[in-house]
């Protein structure tokens, strides 16, 4: 099993602020090996794509205002309304690893067994320990330690943002994380 240090973190997310190194270091260590994510190159990825997604730990709720996710065909592929009823909005990215819409804070229920009530109460996602937990859950239901384990970095790209997003600070941040966790 592999033990995270505040070290190892600020190495790989040098603009993370040390209060939230502190507050997430825990989390990365209790939730990360519940979801298999427990080889240096399983721990490397998550941790790459988890600084670009949180803007290094700095960000569990998406910046944009989810308007995107209201209408139309995005709307509807994310399980939201294809009207304009500011459902994009309540289910914006969340967690560590941005879970969105409605589709998914409802899958993450299911397997929470319903308690809390993300789908009720999205913001709860924010909380660290939901946070890190959603962000396993994105990561195993979406087979990504499969990936790790080939280190093919882009199809994991592919599936957290659905493109290539930020894929060069993505691959800094993997390099960075291979060098230190061992």
């Amino acid at each position: 099993m592999i033990t995270l240090t505040e070290k190892q973190l600020k190495t790989i997310m040098p603009f993370a602020c040390d209060s939230n190194i502190r507050k997430y270091l825990p989390e990365f260590n209790r939730v990360m090996p519940t979801f298999y994510i427990d080889t240096p190159l399983r721990v490397a990825h998550f941790i790459a794509q988890v600084a670009h997604e949180s803007g290094s730990l700095n960000y569990v709720k998406e910046l944009a205002s989810g308007a995107a996710y209201d209408t139309g065909n995005k709307a509807i592929s994310l399980g939201n309304t294809p009207q304009a009823d500011g459902d994009g909005q309540l289910y914006k990215g969340r967690g560590l690893i941005q879970c969105t819409g409605r589709n998914n804070y409802m899958a993450f229920k299911k397997w929470l067994g319903g308690a809390p009530d993300v789908v009720a109460h999205p913001e709860l996602l924010e909380q660290p320990h939901l946070a890190m937990l959603v962000s396993c859950w994105f990561w195993k239901v979406n087979g990504l330690n499969v990936f790790a384990d080939k280190n093919d970095f882009l199809s994991i790209t592919k599936k957290i943002n659905g493109g290539t997003n930020g894929i060069k600070e993505r691959c800094d941040f993997l390099n960075i994380a291979k060098s230190v966790i061992k």
